[in-house]
């Protein structure tokens, strides 16, 4: 991988996906926090069911530290790891609340110290929520920076390490937006539709096809 490639690589996904947003729903900080720790392995879409119900009676971080947390598991159930994930987002909003005055942390440091929040769902909040230059790596992400010659490592901190060395801190929120869209969309783990990929002229992958 070379700077100039890997500049290629994001203009043609920017060209090919236009302007791309989160699939969370989320109105403010708050929702978006919560929703990522409960997006841990289960779908954007799962997790969009639940948070209707869940803010609604649980509007900031004040109103669900006081939940218990045996009415949060049965909202949020079908997220699956649920009775996990409800002591979690109580836990944070506690934490919140009592050490942070109310107010998310926005350093990556401070985040990860917060039930239920990693690198990975700092890296979101960072990025997403606070307009910080992150790079949230996933699975779609480490897939695909295999195969485009980013690095053959699939450990979450040396892709992230490696993609950021050659992707300019602007780009990087649009770069692990468009890149998990792409993951779905046409770069998939099983049959990926590499005829329809706007970056195979710079893919490495052994079994593509044009």
């Amino acid at each position: 991988m070379t700077r100039e490639i890997s500049d290629i690589i994001m203009r043609k996904l920017a060209k090919h996906y236009g302007d791309v947003a989160p699939d969370l729903k989320y109105l403010d900080i708050y929702q978006l926090s919560v929703a990522v720790v409960l997006s841990a392995q289960t779908t954007d879409v799962q997790v969009n069911r639940v948070t209707p119900e869940l803010f609604s009676r649980y509007p900031d971080f004040a109103a669900l530290s006081a939940a218990k947390i045996r009415d949060v598991e049965k909202i949020v159930r079908s997220t699956g790891f649920y009775r996990n994930k409800a002591k979690n987002i109580v836990n944070l909003a506690r934490r919140v609340t009592t050490d942070h005055g109310g107010k998310l942390p926005a350093t990556r440091g401070k985040l990860m110290s917060l039930p239920g929040i990693g690198r990975k769902s700092a890296n979101v909040i960072l990025s997403v929520g606070f307009g910080i230059p992150a790079l949230a790596v996933d699975t779609h992400i480490i897939r695909i920076a295999g195969r485009l010659g980013y690095t053959g490592s699939a450990n979450p901190l040396t892709v992230e390490k490696a993609m950021v060395s050659f992707i300019p801190e602007s780009m990087l929120t649009y770069a692990h937006l468009a890149l998990i869209k792409h993951g779905r969309a046409l770069c998939r783990a099983r049959k990926p539709l590499c005829a329809s990929c706007p970056v195979t002229g710079e893919c490495c992958f052994d079994g593509k096809f044009s």
